[in-house]
């Protein structure tokens, strides 16, 4: 049986519901498949953050174009958001010159940041280490969200407002130009276009995209507490100093690489581990925590003992929560484009692969999926949001 519409999107992560919802709004028929039950792969395997203060200015305006529906998304879907933005909390002294630098300099005429004393980030964000953080600075523009609950309400949102055929636990085993086989040997034609949002699983479905884009794996281990004490907030989405090595928004700093090589004389282990501390506390209360970030193959099954000490170790240094009880613990894997916001190939003709957003995939998905669908075109951008180095390289 072939079931036809305007538009079918494979895969129903972040990217994938971004891609469906941005066809739909503008008047397309869409189809939906997810391979599993429910979306289970890096999508809801992260802090749930929506970060324009992570990217670079030229990709500035799409963030915030995401931003936006975001916002628009949890009121249709009716998931739990906050607002609150986020926090830079800084320990060392280059660390505060750094995020001067950022919040001073010419690149800062897009964000909405502001440097912030010692007590003025105390009074913000109940979190921080009184003993440790002295200073740091805020910004207005994060969003967060709780991805497990928004990637598995989004999908009701576009069947029941938007007329999307959802269908989970039906596997694509087979693309032709124009037409998805389904393991269940049903097909689905797309009339106008077939988008293809896999994630790390792309290699399945096309493995000579995989090996000719340049792509690269990348693991992360995180952690969460349980939940906090009733009534007590962590406030805004909280960033560390060594946060700043990791975005290239922070990358025209001129202190910046006076504070990495600090780090990597005085934290090795951070480089060799891809490490910077970063929390989001959810609506449940939990204050997820992280991360870690290991590049290339093979990506073990097994997560590292080491990896979840160090993490915790610079986490309490920077954060004084009420409760440290850790009640899950956790990896993802997320797919990259070195070089590139995201990746888009068209290997069959009608037939599109739209990937490789890397840790930038809640920031980035929405803005992105927009302006495909706006006009048409490749919406890639000449920076990648991440250059976190590790080994002395960039991944």
């Amino acid at each position: 049986m072939i079931q036809t519409t305007d538009v079918v999107v494979v895969g129903a992560g972040i990217v994938g519901l971004a891609h469906a919802w941005a066809s739909a709004r503008r008047g397309r028929s869409v189809a939906l498949l997810e391979r599993g039950p429910v979306a289970s792969g890096a999508s809801v395997r992260n802090f749930g953050m929506v970060w324009p203060v992570g990217q670079p200015v030229e990709v500035l305006p799409v963030a915030l174009r995401s931003r936006a529906l975001w916002l628009e998304a949890a009121v249709e879907a009716g998931f739990w958001h906050h607002t609150r933005g986020s926090v830079f909390l800084a320990v060392h002294e280059d660390e505060l010159a750094v995020m001067r630098e950022f919040v001073e300099g010419p690149a800062a005429a897009g964000y909405d940041c502001t440097m912030l004393t010692q007590d003025q980030v105390l009074a913000l964000c109940p979190a921080a280490n009184r003993a440790r953080v002295i200073g740091g600075f805020a910004s207005t523009t994060e969003v967060g969200v709780d991805p497990r609950e928004a990637i598995a309400t989004l999908p009701s949102m576009l069947a029941n407002r938007h007329g999307v055929r959802v269908r989970f636990d039906t596997p694509a085993v087979r693309i032709e130009p124009g037409l998805v086989h389904t393991a269940d040997g049903s097909a689905y034609e797309a009339r106008e276009r077939v988008v293809v949002c896999s994630g790390a699983e792309t290699r399945t479905l096309f493995p000579e995209v995989f090996d000719r884009q340049d792509l690269t794996l990348c693991k992360l281990q995180m952690l969460a507490t349980g939940a906090q004490p009733a009534g007590w907030s962590a406030g805004p989405m909280i960033a560390s100093g060594p946060t700043l090595r990791h975005y290239t928004s922070f990358a025209g700093c001129p202190t910046l690489a006076e504070l990495k090589r600090r780090v990597a004389e005085q934290a090795p282990e951070l480089d060799a581990m891809g490490i910077h501390f970063m929390a989001a506390q959810n609506g449940a209360g939990e204050v997820v925590l992280g991360d870690s970030h290991e590049y290339g193959e093979p990506v073990s099954p097994f997560d590292r003992g080491d990896i979840d000490a160090v993490m915790l170790r610079g986490l309490r240094e920077l954060l004084d929560l009420p409760d440290w009880s850790i009640a899950r613990r956790w990896h993802g894997v997320y797919l990259k484009a070195p070089g590139r916001t995201h990746f888009v190939h068209e290997p069959l003709p009608g037939v599109t692969v739209f990937n490789g957003l890397g840790g930038a995939g809640m920031t980035l998905s929405f803005g992105l999926a927009d302006a495909f669908w706006e006009d048409g075109t490749e919406k890639t951008l000449p920076t990648t949001t991440h250059t976190l180095e590790k080994d002395g390289a960039t991944p």
